[in-house]
């Protein structure tokens, strides 16, 4: 099948040919789908879910009187971070094993099963890291329509960010995004059970201080600020979930933005410039952000309690194309994403600290020019373009609790994280990344439920774009728009702290630091600080 797809998507095949292989992907969709449905009907082996869960909630009744008792001793401090454990156990997007074993973590806890309380990707379609509502007023009617199918959020985020020193010039720029995330539960609406729709409108404006004040082109300093300019109701994610075989496979069809799937976690996207994904990953066509959405689908299942696998296929297309989402018609597919990633998801010690480690892999089959450029035609004999050729991503992602505090939920602690991201070289701008950064919770002894956060990021420009760059100086040309001497690397800096003010609003000052803006050494670094406010509704 991926033979099928490489080939249709095949630069010189995607212009008479693009409605066939638009078919292809789709009839090749269906006939996956079928074979689940099959699957699911089928008789399979006897269900041992309520055995595993009884195990797992005597094996953990230790640390759940831990956690409750710290619990209790802060009483009145945020009970809308301090959630019971039957919350997660619930969770719809938690995925039962296919079969009751372990991989490597075994190996940490011979005598103890993971506790697979709550898959951390699962919170990726509520849209800020508020917890609560600020309307409380409007719980009553939020039942109601959950009964009858249909939950919803809105949620405002704003980013106010100043440049104090440094860059091009000082001064402020200010952009927010408003979410509004519906969930329809089509079983209680039409019948048919466990099918979910999702709908993502998100409505964005302002301005990029990356641009105006920074001088950066290639990254965003401001994380809401729109790839597609302003536009009053983007719709960014349309799909279908479904679960099949006892809720241990999971499939999502439709429009669907990749890096709220892939290569991401909550705990990247409580920073601004990493958020949704890292900038390696998601700067580069065919890794789809928000508020850009495109069509494909996703099969997600958990082999061993401490193993997710997810892969799928995705049409991939410029990121600026179909600013609004909603102009299907005008998106002009150049070839097909296929991606892959295996998470090995521990819990260490005997306080249960989760881990999440992630081993990933894209394949664009679209054929992508040669970052040298356009060579000098005095040296074109002996730097020659390249032809197009497809791009292969590779990441691997960590982050480990390292104490926990106020809680049994995943976010109820303190991390260390670390990533690194390789592009080809030949095709895309940004060649390598790599990350490291800590996530707190209450550092501060009488704010137990803030959290302090700090990332230092490395990008690496590709060498054959530094070398198109040295090139057109050689000859005495212009540099393209934006670039002021060849680029070959930067960094950034960025640190916040998150203050949960009421349920439901957060405020979150910041800082970033940026070196070598623009990928030169021409701007002097520069120091921005902010304050980031988030509010669900």
């Amino acid at each position: 099948m991926l033979h099928v797809f490489s080939e249709c998507w095949r630069p010189s095949s995607c212009d008479a040919g693009s409605r066939k292989c638009f078919r292809t992907i789709w009839y090749s969709a269906v006939m996956l789908l079928t074979v689940l449905i099959t699957a699911n009907s089928a008789r399979s082996a006897p269900d041992a879910s309520g055995v595993v869960k009884q195990a797992r909630a005597g094996k953990s009744s230790q640390a759940d009187k831990s956690a409750s008792s710290q619990s209790n001793g802060n009483k009145g401090v945020g009970t809308h971070v301090d959630l019971k454990r039957s919350e997660h156990l619930v969770d719809p997007n938690q995925l039962e094993s296919l079969f009751n074993t372990e991989s490597l973590s075994a190996l940490l806890n011979h005598r103890d099963d993971a506790l697979r309380e709550r898959d951390l990707s699962a919170g990726y379609f509520v849209p800020a890291q508020a917890f609560g509502n600020l309307v409380t007023q409007l719980s009553p009617a939020r039942a109601w329509l959950s009964k009858r199918g249909y939950t919803f959020q809105f949620a405002y985020k704003g980013e106010a960010l100043a440049n104090v020193s440094g860059g091009l010039s000082r001064g402020m720029s200010y952009a927010h995004e408003l979410t509004w995330v519906n969930n329809f539960d089509l079983g209680k609406l039409l019948g048919l059970d466990g099918w979910i729709l999702h709908g993502v409108l998100m409505e964005r404006a302002g301005r990029q201080i990356s641009f105006d004040h920074v001088g950066e082109r290639r990254i965003l300093l401001s994380e809401v600020y729109s790839l597609s300019g302003h536009m009053a109701a983007h719709l960014a994610d349309f799909y279908v979930e479904k679960a099949f075989r006892r809720n241990s496979i999971n499939i999502n069809l439709g429009r669907i933005t990749l890096t709220h799937t892939y290569g991401t976690s909550l705990l990247l996207c409580t920073f601004m410039i990493q958020c949704s994904a890292p900038v390696g990953i998601k700067g580069v066509q065919g890794w789809s952000v928000y508020p850009k959405a495109t069509w494909g689908g996703t099969i997600r299942l958990r082999p061993t309690r401490d193993l997710t696998l997810r892969t799928g296929v995705y049409a991939s297309s410029v990121l600026t194309s179909n600013p609004s989402g909603w102009a299907w018609g005008s998106e002009k597919q150049t070839g097909v994403m296929l991606p892959i990633e295996l998470t090995w998801e521990p819990f260490i010690g005997p306080r249960k600290l989760p881990g999440h480690y992630k081993l990933g892999f894209g394949h664009d089959t679209s054929g992508f020019a040669d970052m040298i450029g356009s060579v000098p035609s005095s040296m074109a004999l002996r730097y020659a373009v390249q032809r197009p050729q497809p791009r292969d991503t590779f990441y691997i992602e960590a982050d480990q609790m390292i104490y926990r505090s106020h809680g049994l939920h995943q976010m109820a602690g303190g991390y260390l994280m670390a990533g690194y991201i390789h592009n080809t070289p030949q095709v895309s701008v940004f060649s390598d990344q790599f990350y490291i950064g800590t996530s707190l919770l209450g550092i501060i002894p009488f704010r137990p439920l803030d959290r302090f956060g700090v990332m230092y990021s490395y990008y690496q420009i590709s060498k054959r774009l530094t070398l198109g760059q040295h090139l057109l100086q050689d000859a005495g040309l212009p540099f393209p728009a934006g670039v002021n001497n060849p680029q070959t690397h930067t960094a950034t800096l960025e640190a916040y702290y998150g203050i949960p003010v009421v349920p439901g609003v957060l405020l979150q000052p910041s800082f970033e630091y940026q070196m070598r803006p623009g990928e030169t050494s021409v701007i002097p670094n520069a120091t921005v600080i902010g304050l980031k406010v988030i509010g669900n509704l």
